[in-house]
């Protein structure tokens, strides 16, 4: 009996060995060997049989079943059933339609910061069958013009206390024939009409109809709206719910904005599917947001990256340990915070994902223990065997950023370990369902198609982020590519900057980028200049400078650093060559060993004026005593 016993144990060893090597169990738990196009297709084609394909149908779910007492939503010491919800938004609803004279069909730019007021505006809109252009309530002025006209809307619905943000826009609007519509608390909680809204205002919605804008990228000056589908809104919230496996006793916290894809479409979308709870803040704060947190006794928390190295930065909160989340969820969480930030706040199982607006295609890390820590996903020996043909990575040329391909003119691959764009491969029949694109913008969204890629007329979606993936599959995210960076929560596009740069009389060229700080998320902008050949250093207007870039750019927009230069490097096509540029970022040392004699300047914390950027501060930066 000895003999089979050993060989048992020993083919169970190599299994396991096996496995540990090649991610089977993890490739089959994610789901490797269904078909998420095909059951997104079904449900999507269950709902439109129905006519019930928005997420107020999805409310309404709720509302006409056992959860209808359920708790829905918490917001500043308020709280909602689902039934007591839906009834406000009965009220909402009317006097959008009855009052405004709202159209079946029509886009509504909505405006305002987190709260309850908030989503039954949304859901308000939803019910009497708009469109909702999800308007970033930060911008004023010539971004916020231009996002409310873009979605061509007779209405902004703007929360009042944004009011000083929407009025300087107010000669603009009205040209452009937009009325402005004030709500808050006190005005909805006074509508009265509770007639039940005539389902046939929300039952003719199509899957690919374009159902709502949300606006990304460029948000320095020309915000792009990128169009979202009744169809991708619903499968997002379904998809999302299951892959988290809510349940109705499941609570969120989140205080990430409303207006954006994050908020809306990976927490209350698939919240209200579930049936579960949400609490929600109406921004971060470190002084509310673990008193919140707690009170809440919320599970689920939301996170982006930028949040968390905030927390983990802070001083030690009384509460940080006392809550009830067992599962962090979000995106962005930075290798050298995440364990810290697992460490420190008690909580087991981070769950990243990577996943765009814009985009396609999406990537999980439910992390528990090391070995996955700081990825965004993990790869497997099934995963390639399926996958590793609709989803590459493409070699990338470090200076130009431009896809490299071989002397056939097609695209190489990046090795393992190597750093490429990941591109997505799309049957061009099914292009336009894939990525809808940028609302009025035919432009900017055919500029992420790629076409023979490995073979003529392929068609592959330009991700414009760069990953790389190890030895034992581990996914790690590197950068976004090009004209975009991240800073402060925010997409900052290098072109606006550098157009707003390039109005200053004292500037002949420049080049922005964005450039790795110690102790801080994301890219903040550096702006390499060049000045008119009369100008000396001497001579420049720092300061005049300043004053024109944040009269202009929103606060997160303005690059925090410039480097003065003779003259800027060009490719032999005449591309600007930003690759070394951002390698060697601010770091004085890099700067110096490359042979450059540029100069660096700096917008020190509370000073309003470029002023030299010396060794103690790059010190004090590393050593974190200076945050940006």
């Amino acid at each position: 009996m000895a003999l089979p016993v050993i060989a048992v144990a020993g083919a169970a060893a190599a299994a396991a060995y096996l496995d540990a090597k090649l991610h089977i169990r993890h490739d089959l738990a994610g789901g490797i060997l269904s078909d998420p196009v095909a059951k997104a297709q079904a449900y999507i084609a269950q709902r439109q049989a129905q006519k019930r394909l928005l997420i107020y149908h999805l409310l309404e779910d709720n509302v006409l079943s056992s959860r209808s007492g359920n708790l829905f939503l918490e917001y500043e010491g308020r709280s909602w059933t689902y039934r007591q919800f839906y009834d406000s938004v009965q009220r909402v609803g009317n006097w959008l339609m009855n009052d405004l004279g709202v159209r079946q069909g029509e886009m509504v730019a909505l405006n305002g910061p987190n709260s309850a007021e908030f989503l039954m505006m949304f859901f308000g809109l939803e019910a009497v069958g708009a469109h909702v252009a999800l308007t970033n309530c930060h911008l004023t002025g010539g971004p916020l013009v231009h996002s409310v006209k873009l979605a061509g809307a007779r209405y902004m619905i703007a929360d009042r206390d944004i009011r000083h943000l929407v009025e300087p826009c107010d000669d603009d609007l009205a040209k452009a024939a937009v009325e402005t519509i004030y709500y808050d608390e006190v005005s909805l909680a006074a509508l009265k009409d509770t007639t039940p809204l005539p389902a046939a205002r929300s039952a003719s919605v199509l899957f690919s109809d374009v159902h709502a804008l949300i606006y990304t990228s460029g948000t320095t000056g020309l915000p792009k709206g990128v169009m979202i589908t009744a169809g991708r809104w619903i499968n997002t919230a379904r998809g999302t719910a299951e892959l988290l496996r809510l349940t109705p006793e499941d609570k969120f916290y989140t205080c990430l904005p409303l207006y954006h894809g994050a908020g809306q479409g990976l927490c209350m979308l698939p919240v209200i599917y579930a049936g579960a709870s949400v609490r929600v803040g109406r921004k971060f704060s470190h002084k509310t947001f673990w008193p919140e947190v707690c009170e809440s006794r919320a599970n689920r928390l939301q996170y982006v990256g930028e949040l968390c190295r905030y927390l983990v930065n802070a001083p030690p909160h009384a509460l940080e340990r006392k809550h009830n989340v067992q599962e962090a969820w979000g995106n962005g969480m930075r290798p050298d915070v995440w364990d810290t930030f697992r460490r420190r706040f008690n909580i087991p199982v981070v769950h990243e994902l990577y996943a765009a607006t814009d985009g396609m295609g999406s990537m999980y890390n439910r992390n528990r223990g090391d070995f996955s820590s700081g990825a965004i996903a993990v790869r497997g020996y099934l995963w390639h065997l399926k996958k590793g043909a609709i989803e590459i990575r493409a070699r990338i040329d470090p200076d130009t950023e431009d896809i490299v391909r071989d002397s056939d003119g097609f695209v190489i691959r990046a090795n393992s370990g190597e750093p490429g764009e990941v591109l997505h491969c799309i049957d061009p029949a099914m292009a336009e369902a894939a990525f809808k694109g940028y609302y009025g913008n035919p432009g900017a969204s055919q500029k992420r198609w790629l076409r023979s890629v490995f073979k003529p007329d392929d068609l592959f979606f330009r991700s414009g982020d760069v990953m790389r993936v190890d030895s034992d599959g581990r996914v790690y995210f590197v950068d976004r590519l090009g004209d975009t960076f991240r800073w402060k929560s925010e997409n900052v596009s290098t072109n606006e900057v550098s157009d707003i740069l390039g109005q200053f009389d004292q500037i002949a060229e420049c080049n922005v980028y964005g450039v790795s700080v110690p102790n801080a998320d994301g890219r903040c902008g550096c702006a390499t200049i060049v000045p008119m050949s009369s100008i000396t250093l001497g001579s420049f207007d720092f300061a005049r400078l300043y004053t024109h870039v944040a009269g202009i750019l929103p606060r997160y927009a303005v690059p925090l650093f410039l480097r003065v230069a003779p003259q800027l490097s060009y490719t032999g096509t005449f591309k600007i060559q930003k690759g070394q540029a951002k390698r060697e970022g601010v770091d004085l040392d890099l700067i110096e060993q490359a042979g450059s004699k540029d100069s660096l300047y700096w917008i020190p914390p509370g000073v309003t004026a470029y002023v030299p950027f010396r060794r103690e501060d790059w010190r004090a930066l590393k050593a974190g005593d200076i945050k940006l």
